[in-house]
């Protein structure tokens, strides 16, 4: 029997964020704030009818959430690295596990962990001066906190936005890192035009590949010349436009990547994350992605 096609989302989603609330439960050294936001972006996505969902990275933009935490960084304007990188305690691991208690028993949770490159790329480096060992120990960390997101979530998703423009020699081995011997499906999502990268990414120690197949159709054409035999996470919706794609222009755009994947075509998202849209239109756009799934399901 053909494997069920399962919407999924990247990571962020917008919310409605109140700032006095914020500051005073800083001050009051309270999560009340964090849950709530978290409700936000989880009632929206199960509401939708996706069948895997993020905590919508609520807490903190994707590369301070991670930095925060880590032992070795330092946040100002940007990350400062200002000791060697290790980690300390779990950093986004308290939030998966709020979540998994709001979410109905069919509908999965994604792991969302910023790439060791991204996170590398995006730091200043007053340390190491060596922007491979910085990375590798990014990953080092990473992998710890992927060990730890086991016990609560049903796939763990890298995002390493970094990898459309600059892909280092050891871009495998790092994220393998990560990835090597986990339990748990693992996705890799890079964003932007990776069409001069596939023939790299096609061997990536991952399970699922995700990329911005609707704001980058051309990609279609570039992995027909790479026979790929990953899993694939097809974006079908856009992150960057307000436009809503209608149901039907989903189902299109997705029948094409089945004629060119097959049956690893095993999730469809929108092609990056939510954040930057409006809540009303990125709660439309995963309707309609959730909709789309249905009908290609043949439901």
């Amino acid at each position: 029997m053909k494997q069920k096609l399962k919407t999924s989302v990247i990571g962020s989603y917008p919310i409605s964020i109140n700032t006095q609330d914020l500051i005073k439960d800083y001050f009051a050294e309270q999560q009340t704030s964090w849950t709530k936001y978290i409700n936000q972006a989880v009632h929206d996505m199960t509401s939708a009818g996706i069948n895997y969902v993020s905590d919508g990275q609520t807490r903190d933009p994707f590369i301070q959430l991670f930095t925060r935490k880590l032992k070795g960084c330092r946040i100002r304007e940007r990350t400062e690295i200002i000791g060697r990188v290790e980690y300390q305690d779990p950093i986004t691991v308290p939030d998966q596990i709020y979540t998994k208690r709001l979410l109905p028993r069919h509908v999965g949770l994604i792991g969302v962990l910023t790439g060791p490159y991204t996170l590398m790329k995006s730091s200043v480096d007053s340390f190491y001066h060596d922007e491979k060992e910085l990375a590798f120990d990014f990953a080092t960390a990473l992998r710890k906190e992927a060990e730890l997101l086991l016990k609560h979530v049903d796939l763990i998703s890298i995002d390493e936005p970094v990898f459309s423009n600059e892909l280092p020699q050891y871009a495998n081995e790092l994220i393998q890192k990560i990835t090597n011997g986990l339990s748990r499906p693992t996705r890799l999502h890079v964003c932007g035009d990776v069409s001069r990268i596939i023939p790299q990414l096609v061997d990536m120690p991952v399970d699922i590949l995700s990329h911005e197949f609707k704001a980058s159709p051309h990609l279609f054409d570039v992995f027909q010349d790479y026979p790929c035999r990953k899993n694939m996470c097809v974006g079908a919706v856009r992150s960057d436009d307000v436009i809503v794609e209608s149901v039907e222009e989903i189902v299109t755009h997705v029948k094409k990547a089945i004629a060119i994947f097959d049956t690893n075509v095993v999730q469809i998202a929108p092609d990056c994350g939510q954040r930057l849209l409006p809540r009303d239109i990125a709660f439309q756009k995963l309707k309609n992605l959730a909709a789309a799934g249905e009908i290609l399901n043949g439901g």
